[in-house]
């Protein structure tokens, strides 16, 4: 009997700072890989310093496909990852190379391999009216006016997290149908927009094996981002863009923080003490959702960055080059009976 041979793909996910890009550069080095960022900050042109953009120089070694996509003035779902990312998968597949999926964007991973309950187009306008509302109003507000038509999606959702109650709040003005009720439907096979991701997937996430190590490696990194002008970044996205601070782009870790400094609501070392505990906060989140991850395997790094061999990982120790040697043999072409 045949057996059908899906094409091969990677995922490296793992917390902030927690070594991805370099890990997947020297991967890049070893196989016939092409990055796909999953990171829902990346996407946006002009956000280069604060989202640890990789730079011009690591992007001439390996060029990263869904990054500079959008404007930071858009909003980007989920279910527009997915569509995007499977495209990209499927041309570098065509070219005979192998998808690498790096980032720390947990929910774009599980809407790639989950895939999303089918919800309707929303009209430009009507997202347009929710963020009218929103500046008049507040997002608390929205959220009060989803928690009388939705109470499961309004008790997922914080009050302050626009994207999610604009996305909740679209859905409904534009079909009468909740977004949990679409869920429901995801999940009794009653609707579904895709089946399971069509890849043979590895999926990999890096962390240290001591979380004092990634703490110190954030506060460095936040410290760095704003020696190199972080502030003014910031500056000029406000110059640029018809930004205001409820924006998806603006709500990303550290730009929030900024904003507020900008706005004078913080001073300088509180914004730089806050943008530290809150890149804390979002490693702790990608570590639950990663802790709740099926057929994850973790690469421990030490304080020099280098794999633990001490762990249970199966690639406890390993170089990227003995990596690439297990991708390779993982993925050489399965014989037919």
């Amino acid at each position: 009997m045949s057996v059908v041979n899906l094409p091969p793909a990677i995922f490296l996910m793992g917390p902030t700072a927690s070594g991805k890009t370099d890990l997947a550069i020297q991967l890049c080095e070893e196989l016939p890989c092409e990055i796909i960022s999953v990171d829902s900050a990346l996407i946006y042109r002009g956000m280069n310093i604060g989202s640890a953009k990789p730079s011009a120089a690591e992007l001439s070694v390996a060029p990263h496909h869904l990054i500079n996509i959008r404007s930071p003035e858009d909003t980007y779902s989920a279910g527009e990852f997915r569509t995007d990312a499977l495209a990209a998968m499927a041309k570098i597949s065509a070219r005979g190379n192998i998808p690498l999926l790096v980032g720390g964007t947990m929910l774009y991973f599980k809407a790639l391999l989950e895939g999303i309950a089918t919800t309707p187009a929303v009209e430009p306008e009507i997202r347009r009216q929710i963020e009218r509302e929103a500046l008049e109003f507040g997002w608390p507000f929205l959220h009060s006016q989803l928690a009388m038509i939705d109470g499961e999606s309004a008790a997922r959702i914080h009050p302050n997290h626009s994207q999610r109650i604009e996305r909740a709040l679209a859905v409904y003005r534009s079909s009468g149908t909740t977004l949990t009720e679409f869920h429901r439907r995801q999940q009794e096979g009653k609707q579904s927009s895709h089946d399971d991701c069509p890849y043979d997937v590895v999926q990999l996430a890096i962390a240290p094996a001591d979380r004092k190590v990634l703490h110190r490696r954030i506060e460095k990194r936040f410290h760095s981002m704003i020696e190199h002008e972080f502030i003014d970044e910031v500056i000029s996205l406000r110059a640029e863009y018809s930004l205001h601070e409820d924006l998806p782009s603006m709500r990303a870790v550290g730009y929030r923080q900024v904003w507020q400094y900008l706005a004078g609501e913080l001073g300088r070392e509180e914004m730089i003490e806050r943008g530290i505990i809150a890149t804390r906060q979002l490693a702790k989140r990608q570590f639950t959702w990663l802790n709740g991850w099926k057929d994850v395997h973790w690469l421990y790094t030490l304080e020099n960055g280098l794999l633990d061999s001490s762990t249970e990982s199966p690639f406890g120790g390993l170089a990227p080059r003995e990596l690439a040697l297990y991708f390779l043999q993982r993925f050489a072409p399965k014989s037919t009976n």
